[in-house]
C-alpha cells in the first residue's frame, strides 16, 4: 500500500508541474529548490532520472553520456549533479522524445554547454515556431536557437557507443507528430517518452497532431519488439514492464471503443462527457493530472479529427 501511495503521489505531483508548464509560467508556481532528482538503476550503464516533468533516460559509459529528455531549465544543475554521480564522462548527446517543455526545457542550457541536441524533424520545427497547446489553452513562445536540435532525422537514427546501439525510431502521429521511441538494444530497455503514461490517463496533444489511434499503434509496435524481461522507461510514472504496457493499451482500446460510437452518432462534446464513457476505467487510471472528463475530451477531439 505504501508503494502504491508513493506511485500515486509522484504521478499527481509530476502532473501538477506538467500542467503548469503547459498553462502558466512554471517559475512563478514551482519551488525548484524542493525538487529532488532520483536516480533509478535500470540495467548496466542505463538509468532513469525522476524529478519534475518527463522521466529522463541516461546511457553512461566510456564513450560519454547520452540523455533522453531534460525536464525544465531550472533543474539543469540538479540533473548534471545526478549524472556526475553516475559517470565522470561528459554529456555528449541529448535526445528529445518530443517537443513539450517538460521534456525540452533544459535544451538551451545543455546546448550552450556543447551537448549535441538530437530529435525528430518535427520536434525542431515545433520548438522553433512555438505554438498553442489547445487542451490547456497555452501559448508556447518560439525556443531560442541554442535550444533547437542540431541533428534531426525523419524515420530512424542509431547511436553506436558505450558498447552497444541506441536505436531511435519515429512513430506516426501519436502523442504529437514528432514522437520517437528509444531502444537500448543490447540492454533490453525502451524509453517511450509520452507515448506511455504508466498508471494514468495520458495527455494526447491533438493540436500537435496527436491521436488516440496513433497512441494505440505506437504502443502495439513496442509490444511486438519487447519481452517479459524488458524494462520500459515511460514518459511519466514509475519504471515499467511489458505486462503493464499491455494493460495500458487495453485501457486505450477500451476508452476508444466507448467513445467512438458516441462521436459517430453525432453527439456533442458535452453529451459525450455527460455519458461518462471512461467510467469502467476511472478507478485504475484517473490518478494523474488528466481527469476522466479531460481524457474523454481528448479522445473526442482526436476522433473528430
Amino acid at each position: 500500500m505504501d508503494r502504491l501511495m508513493d506511485r500515486c503521489t509522484r504521478s499527481i505531483l509530476t502532473g501538477i508541474v506538467i500542467a503548469g508548464a503547459l498553462c502558466l509560467p512554471v517559475s512563478a508556481q514551482t519551488d525548484w529548490s524542493q525538487v529532488e532528482i532520483k536516480t533509478i538503476a535500470v540495467a548496466p550503464g542505463i538509468y532513469m532520472l525522476e524529478g519534475a516533468g518527463g522521466n529522463i533516460g541516461v546511457s553512461a559509459g566510456d564513450d560519454g553520456v547520452v540523455l533522453i529528455d531534460d525536464q525544465f531549465a531550472p533543474l539543469t544543475d540538479k540533473i548534471r549533479d545526478a549524472v556526475t554521480k553516475i559517470s565522470d564522462q561528459p554529456i555528449r548527446f541529448l535526445f528529445n522524445t518530443h517537443w513539450h517543455s517538460d521534456h525540452t526545457g533544459g535544451n538551451e542550457n545543455f546546448g550552450k554547454a556543447d551537448t549535441l541536441l538530437v530529435a525528430h524533424d518535427n520536434v525542431r520545427k515545433r520548438l522553433k515556431a512555438g505554438g498553442v497547446v489547445d487542451f490547456f489553452k497555452s501559448d508556447n513562445p518560439p525556443a531560442p536557437e541554442a535550444a533547437l536540435p542540431v541533428v534531426t532525422f525523419d524515420q530512424t537514427v542509431t547511436f553506436h557507443l558505450n558498447g552497444g546501439e541506441i536505436h531511435a525510431f519515429h512513430v506516426p502521429p501519436a502523442h504529437t507528430d514528432g514522437d520517437a521511441v528509444i531502444h537500448f538494444r543490447q540492454d533490453n530497455v525502451v524509453h517511450m517518452g509520452d507515448l506511455y503514461f504508466n498508471g494514468m490517463y495520458p495527455f494526447i496533444d491533438y493540436s500537435s497532431g496527436g491521436s488516440i489511434d496513433g497512441m494505440i499503434a505506437a504502443a502495439d509496435r513496442v509490444l511486438t519488439m519487447i519481452d517479459d524481461d524488458t524494462h520500459i522507461i515511460p514518459g511519466h510514472g514509475p519504471l515499467s514492464n511489458r505486462s503493464e504496457l499491455a494493460a495500458y493499451v487495453e485501457m486505450l482500446r477500451g476508452v476508444r471503443a466507448a467513445i467512438a460510437p458516441l462521436v459517430d452518432a453525432g453527439m456533442s462534446l458535452e453529451e459525450v462527457i455527460a455519458a461518462k464513457p471512461t467510467a469502467a476505467f476511472d478507478e485504475t487510471w484517473a490518478k494523474g493530472f488528466i481527469p476522466a472528463d479531460g481524457f474523454a475530451k481528448i479522445v473526442f477531439h482526436t476522433l473528430k479529427k
